[in-house]
């Protein structure tokens, strides 16, 4: 009818009623590490970033900026398209490879003071990203196009601002950044391009937000090769 009791160990009583004993000893539980597998290098952060010719790549010293407040240097990125700069963590570091015998394209590599860190290894894959992702923006630019699907919406330029038409009872003035050119071939294809791709994707999930696509109607605002999967309604 009730659970069966189990006694404690003798040892346990009795260091509940003397724990001045000294012939026990406390208890101690072998501490094992959670993973006994060594620390891994980036896979991203170890990639040797190769960059044409015509692109040059510099440290320079900055000051601290609010995201960065500690950065005293940053990387500056040179191309046909234009020049972009973006402030470093104080624990990265780069290193000019000489170029390959049969390649003229130049080697840089990134590292940072602490790979076994975890904050650091993961900046470490970061910055190479970023580095990579402008250095082909000054040398192509990004686009990204958006795609307004539903009765009524479009958009056209309205004194120097996107205006949007999107079934709401007023249009939707925003401003566009300076760093990011828009063209709109017909009112329900719009156009970003610009060097920065965080700057021109941004922008483009600030638009898209006004109208989302729906899975019902398959209506909204698409960036790119989006696609949603069709829904179907309640029936009665």
């Amino acid at each position: 009818m009730f659970p069966q009791l189990r006694r404690a160990p003798t040892c346990v009583l009795q260091r509940c009623l003397n724990p001045t004993t000294p012939s026990l000893q406390p208890i101690r539980f072998a501490s094992s590490p959670f993973s006994s597998t060594p620390p891994t290098q980036s896979r991203v952060g170890c990639q040797v970033l190769k960059y044409p010719q015509e692109v040059k790549i510099a440290l320079e010293p900055c000051e601290g900026t609010p995201q960065l407040p500690r950065a005293k240097q940053q990387v500056v990125v040179t191309g046909p398209k234009g020049t972009l700069a973006m402030p470093l963590q104080p624990y990265v570091s780069f290193s000019f490879l000489p170029p390959e015998p049969n390649n003229p394209k130049q080697l840089l590599t990134v590292a940072v003071a602490n790979p076994i860190d975890d904050r650091q290894r993961a900046m470490w894959g970061t910055t190479r990203r970023l580095i990579g992702n402008m250095v082909e923006g000054v040398l192509e630019g990004y686009t990204v196009p958006l795609k307004f699907v539903g009765v009524g919406y479009r958009a056209l330029m309205e004194d120097g601002k996107l205006s949007l038409k999107l079934g709401y009872s007023h249009p939707i003035l925003m401003d566009i950044p300076s760093d990011v050119q828009v063209q709109i071939p017909v009112p329900t294809r719009v156009i970003l391009t610009g060097l920065d791709k965080h700057r021109v994707t941004l922008f483009a999930a600030q638009i898209r937000k006004w109208r989302q696509p729906e899975p019902y109607n398959l209506k909204g605002i698409f960036v790119g090769n989006e696609r949603i999967k069709k829904k179907e309604g309640k029936k009665r």
